[in-house]
């Protein structure tokens, strides 16, 4: 499970406040990878993963429904705007400076398709992570690999 805490402070001495907090399904193995990477390259420490089947994040984060956050990825601003699907996808490429890679998908034209192709692989997520990683969900032993496997190294603060 990759949970990663924004717990940078700012020059006022407070917690840093992160600038999207993506809601993803940590059993998913292309969604965990994805976030993985995307921690890996949020150096700024910008990004706040929660992995939505971890319970534990309903305590600060009451007003995103589970059962619609499994259905498409949700995203938060610091402003407490909820951004959906490829929206977030889109704002976390951006923060981690690799926006230009996604930017076709957010065109008008291109819009439309691309969200009704997100929401077809958010539906079959599983069956689409078997047929490329070979499992279709998983295990707590899988995301605890990985969460090693993609750390962050220790950054000493100032």
């Amino acid at each position: 499970m990759v949970t990663v805490v924004a717990n940078k402070l700012n020059e006022s001495g407070s917690a840093k406040e992160p600038e999207l907090i993506i809601f993803y399904d940590g059993l998913c193995p292309l969604c965990a990878k994805e976030m993985a990477h995307l921690s890996r390259l949020d150096e700024q420490e910008r990004i706040h993963l929660i992995d939505i089947n971890d319970e534990s994040y309903l305590k600060n984060h009451g007003d995103i429904d589970s059962v619609k956050a499994m259905k498409v990825l949700h995203g938060k601003l610091p402003t407490g705007e909820v951004i959906l699907g490829l929206d977030v996808t889109y704002r976390a490429w951006q923060l981690v400076g690799k926006g230009m890679w996604i930017a076709p998908l957010r065109m008008p034209l291109i819009k439309a398709i691309a969200d009704m192709c997100y929401r077809l692989f958010a539906k079959h997520r599983y069956a689409i992570s078997k047929l490329l990683t070979g499992k279709s969900r998983l295990s707590e032993c899988d995301r605890c690999s990985l969460d090693r496997n993609n750390s962050k190294p220790h950054k000493p603060s100032n």
